[in-house]
């Protein structure tokens, strides 16, 4: 190593520019010493923080990796294995975090302290030291300055005496204070060397002595469980390869298909009439005021009997409706398409919702309507709503004429006030419960409408013989005037008809409602024109309010049955019998027909009617009976017929409007 640079002592007392010159090198040289040395310190000290800060971090880690068996995971609590691998690491980790401790305190002993010491100690010591020597220098310049002054023609001894003394005592201050100065600055040169290795030697020593306890740790005790570890990961990865493989082929086959995948109401598929669960997103309509509405596009989905809907984002569905015995049909919105209407069995709450495709819309409607029948809680749900299913599907053919009915003699019972009447046959079997097919032949066309006037109905199966087909004679309408105790009119809205099996069984009538009313939504029929319905002790009709003409009428007799739908309390129908002469029998064969209406009050109302005018006609064969019964009820002024409630005034004079919309 080339020996170092020094000051002469000697020159010291002499204090000339050489030495000055030569004095300042070694300054400059400090003070390039000191900012490097504090540069350094400081570099030092981020070394020893981020050592530190790397011990508590690892303590965070290892109390973190035993959090892992603790932590609720969504998708059920964390593997045995890498809960016990984790578990592991955790006590390496602990075990390599005070070997970390070990090493910061080292740094902190054995790097950062020498170089404290040697910047606190030795640049300090010089930075003081010539703070020192510059005071002692201008003390010496001040007291030359005066001894230069000393008058030449008056010498006073005393006076010179003086300041020959000051002069001596501050030039000796000034030759102490630099010989020490010169010193300090001596050996600085060989303190620089050792204050820049020795915080190293001790660095690299800490580090070393680290290394080895880790690769003794590590080495011996974790060799076979790291090799555990490492197969389990790359077996991971393996399969992580090979999933990411699967997805991308997947996703390249879905984004394979045309275009009209993506497009709206471009359904290839027929829609499936069969389902008992769905879901998919809908537009609801909310009233956002008097008369404003607006749409929100919801997710909703069937669970069991209700209609459920879930916002995006939220974390559970909330119910909507219940759809056990619900009513759904198709509507018309003034600006949308493919609008349904959902209404409770009360009839007090209803929603409308709107499909993006003609096949969801009409997969909805079918859907919500097997799920109100319940079918869902058979034992092969698929199977039984495919067989009912079948006959709304099938029942689509209009047809232009109804049967010929001739007068028979039921004697159903009559229905209490605000009660469904029941027929005293059926009553026998209530409690058997009959498949739809045995109601109801599957494929029967059903009659939406009541097209053609009573007189254009004709017979087309007795040799062309005319007679009325609605089993009226002229003797029954010349007599009806005279024989017409009872007569009420009820305005009602005509739904549709169809022949059934079960002309004396109630189950009857509600299935045709519920044929009638799935192929209404179905195959979105939802107009219906309204009449006048009048009950009298005699007979039926159905009579238009514009022109008062009868659009067909029943024989009291004839009707078999009649009842009001068990929720829906403004669906009431009656089951009519006929005769079906297509076979050659003289007589010919009983057939009967179910008509649904709509009414605009309880149809239990319709029904007491329809019952209290088949008691008089009962009544009427005995006639001490019949002033029984009617000195009970009471009469209007004339004594001719019986006071009911009337549904409104405009009922009773033939006042309504065409072609309202129905609800059903």
């Amino acid at each position: 190593m080339p020996a170092a640079h020094k000051l002469l002592l000697e020159e010291a007392l002499q204090d000339s520019p050489q030495t000055r010159s030569l004095l300042s090198v070694f300054e400059e040289d400090a003070g390039t010493l000191t900012d490097y040395t504090n540069q350094l310190l400081q570099t030092m000290q981020r070394v020893f923080g981020a050592q530190n800060e790397m011990g508590l971090a690892t303590e965070q880690l290892s109390k973190h990796l035993l959090e892992y068996e603790k932590q609720n995971f969504a998708l059920g609590k964390g593997d045995e294995e890498v809960i016990s691998t984790l578990q592991h690491f955790a006590k390496t980790v602990e075990e390599l975090n005070a070997l970390h401790s070990e090493l910061t305190k080292q740094l902190a002993d054995r790097m950062v302290f020498p170089m404290i010491q040697f910047r606190e100690k030795d640049l300090t010591e010089i930075s003081t030291l010539k703070e020192i020597f510059g005071i002692a220098t201008d003390e010496h310049e001040a007291a030359m300055v005066k001894y230069s002054r000393l008058p030449k023609k008056r010498e006073n001894e005393k006076m010179k005496a003086e300041v020959v003394g000051e002069v001596a005592f501050s030039r000796r201050k000034q030759h102490q204070a630099s010989m020490q100065y010169y010193c300090a600055l001596n050996a600085l040169q060989y303190r620089k060397r050792v204050a820049m290795l020795e915080p190293m030697l001790g660095y690299t020593q800490a580090q070393i002595n680290f290394f080895k306890k880790g690769i003794d740790l590590v080495s011996k005790k974790m060799d076979s469980f790291l090799a555990s570890v490492s197969s389990m990961t790359q077996s991971i990865q393996a399969q992580l390869d090979a999933e990411a493989e699967s997805m991308r082929m997947t996703q390249r086959e879905l984004l394979s298909v045309d275009d009209t995948v993506y497009m709206p109401d471009r359904d290839m598929d027929p829609a499936n009439r069969a389902l008992i669960q769905k879901a998919g997103y809908l537009n609801i309509r909310n009233k956002t005021g008097l008369v404003t509405t607006a749409w929100d596009r919801l997710y909703f989905f069937t669970q069991g009997g209700n209609l459920m809907c879930q916002p995006r984002g939220a974390v559970a569905g909330g119910m909507v409706l219940d759809l056990d015995n619900s009513s759904v049909m198709a509507v018309e919105c003034e600006d949308r398409r493919y609008c349904f209407q959902i209404t409770s069995p009360n009839g007090k709450t209803s929603i409308i919702l709107q499909a993006e495709s003609k096949k969801e819309y009409e997969e909805w409607i079918c859907t919500i309507n097997n799920i109100s029948r319940q079918i869902y809680l058979t034992d092969n749900p698929e199977a039984v709503a495919i067989r009912l299913n079948q006959t709304a599907i099938q029942a689509v053919t209009p047809i232009t004429s109804f049967e010929k009915r001739q007068e028979g003699s039921p004697n159903p019972d009559r229905a209490k006030p605000g009660g469904v009447a029941v027929a005293a046959g059926a009553s026998k079997n209530a409690s058997v419960e009959l498949e739809p097919e045995h109601l109801i032949a599957p494929g029967t066309p059903i009659q939406f409408d009541i097209v053609l006037p009573a007189c254009e109905f004709q017979d087309q199966n007795r040799g062309g013989r005319r007679m009325n087909p609605f089993g009226e004679t002229e003797d029954d309408a010349s007599s009806d005037s005279d024989d017409s105790l009872l007569q009420q009119v009820f305005a009602v809205r005509f739904l549709g008809s169809m022949a059934v099996r079960a002309g004396h069984r109630q189950e009857a009538i509600y299935e045709a409602m519920r044929q009638v009313l799935a192929a209404r939504a179905i195959h979105n029929i939802f107009k219906t024109t309204e009449s006048h319905l009048m009950v009298s002790s005699s007979c039926l009709r159905l009579i238009d309010p514009q022109t008062q003409v009868t659009k067909i009428g029943f024989q009291l007799g004839d009707v078999t049955q009649f009842a009001a739908h068990q929720e829906n309390s403004r669906l009431m129908g009656f089951v009519v019998e006929g005769r079906d002469w297509s076979e050659g029998e003289e007589e010919g064969k009983p057939s009967f027909s179910a008509f649904v209406f709509e009414s605009n009050t309880e149809g239990e109302k319709i029904c007491y009617t329809i019952s209290l005018a088949k008691e008089i006609t009962e009544a009427k064969k005995d006639p001490e009976a019949l002033a029984q019964l009617m000195k009970s009820m009471p009469l209007t002024s004339d004594g001719k017929f019986l006071l009911l409630d009337s549904e409104s005034g405009d009922a009773t004079n033939g006042g309504g409007q065409d072609d309202l919309e129905s609800e059903a």
